[in-house]
């Protein structure tokens, strides 16, 4: 009797050790991530400025709407899992976009990131985090807005990529400059993110090799 007492309670123990391992295993939970942590407290102060009417930056009652919902949608992807966002170059030329640190943990987030360089024609790979884009101090973007109203942006800036999105980049056949979806985006310029923000012309980063990873077409 006493020897099935010990023989259950070691199957239960190895039972245990089954089912606790993955967990161990997995990644920190999103409310650790802190762009999500900047998220929710972007929403929430949309969505008070909402209640009580106010309003913020001029915007519209619509553009506060829009905003909320992009917001909404950001945070359902981290909720769902896809802590990553994705960039894909049609520009003709190298970029430089920013991805996670070289030296960090899987299992780590970090308001940090370094500087890669992805090729034309490609677009990163899945899950990896590709954060940013950076905009030569010579080139000319212009950001799209889903009204199909435009703004143009002077170089030497980044453009953060929301995470759960794919921020295509394309240059215009006509003009050449480079165009892509502002939805959901925003500008960063130096000083506003701890990220090394070069003041370099395009031509300096054509001579860079990629080396983002990438996705296998």
């Amino acid at each position: 009797m006493k020897n099935l007492k010990y023989f259950l309670m070691v199957a239960v123990l190895l039972v245990s050790l089954v089912f606790a391992q993955p967990s161990l295993a997995d990644r920190p939970k999103f409310t650790k991530n802190p762009d999500y942590i900047r998220l929710t407290q972007q929403l929430s102060q949309l969505q008070t400025a909402k209640t009580t009417q106010t309003q913020l930056e001029g915007d519209t009652p619509e553009q506060l709407d829009q905003k909320i919902n992009e917001l909404k949608l950001q945070k359902y992807a981290f909720e769902s899992g896809i802590d990553w966002g994705q960039c894909s170059n049609q520009t003709g030329k190298t970029i430089a976009i920013y991805g996670p640190e070289p030296d960090l943990d899987d299992d780590e987030y970090s308001d940090g990131a370094a500087l890669y360089f992805l090729g034309n024609g490609q677009t990163t790979k899945d899950r990896w985090n590709c954060k940013g884009v950076y905009l030569p101090s010579d080139v000319q973007a212009i950001a799209l807005t889903p009204d199909a109203q435009s703004s143009e942006l002077i170089g030497g800036v980044v453009i953060k990529v929301p995470n759960g999105t794919n921020l295509a980049l394309k240059a215009n056949p006509d003009t050449g400059a480079i165009e892509f979806n502002q939805a959901g985006t925003t500008i960063l310029k130096p000083g506003e993110i701890n990220w090394f923000i070069p003041n370099v012309s395009q031509e300096i980063v054509d001579v860079h090799i990629a080396n983002a990873p990438t996705k296998k077409i």
